[in-house]
């Protein structure tokens, strides 16, 4: 596995499927900031070829597994929810609180702990870490602003943390 972070602004990302795993992913996707292109599992070559990425939900095995291989040919990258064979990636159990994104993952081998484990991180990291987040992030532009090396804005916000007690 390996874990990255993607810009939401930078990615074009279609959505393919049906009923309520359609609306899941399509949920997740605009909270993340990510503007999807709705499709059909017929979709055009001219649709496809264009996206970086493509979720599917909702759909049959066998009509998600072509839907797939046309993607793949474009070489889009797949998640079909819930059939770990016909993914490229995963997406892990996230917390979200402002720009404060934590997740959790097993790689698939067991969801019902990646979702315990969402679960005590939200409890963890409550909505208060928002301004928590947004003090940090001024403080660490205002260290920068005055020229201090990138290792020791990171040891002073670091400081900051345990100043407050919020670890």
């Amino acid at each position: 596995m390996l874990p990255v972070i993607l810009n939401p602004l930078r990615l074009k990302t279609g959505l393919a499927g049906q009923g309520a795993a359609l609306a899941r992913r399509a949920s997740l996707l605009a909270e993340a900031g990510i503007e999807v292109r709705l499709l059909s599992s017929d979709v055009s070559d001219e649709l496809l070829a264009p996206l970086q990425l493509l979720f599917v939900a909702g759909l049959e095995e066998g009509e998600a597994r072509h839907l797939a291989a046309r993607a793949r040919a474009f070489g889009v990258l797949v998640n079909v929810e819930d059939v770990l064979p016909l993914c490229d990636f995963h997406v892990p159990a996230i917390v979200r609180q402002g720009d404060l994104l934590l997740t959790a993952s097993t790689g698939g081998a067991a969801p019902g702990l990646a979702r315990a484990l969402r679960e005590h991180l939200a409890e963890s990291f409550g909505p208060e870490w928002r301004d928590r987040v947004d003090a940090l992030a001024a403080e660490r532009a205002r260290y920068r602003s005055q020229g201090l090396a990138p290792a020791e804005v990171s040891q002073k916000v670091r400081a900051m943390v345990v100043e407050k007690g919020w670890l």
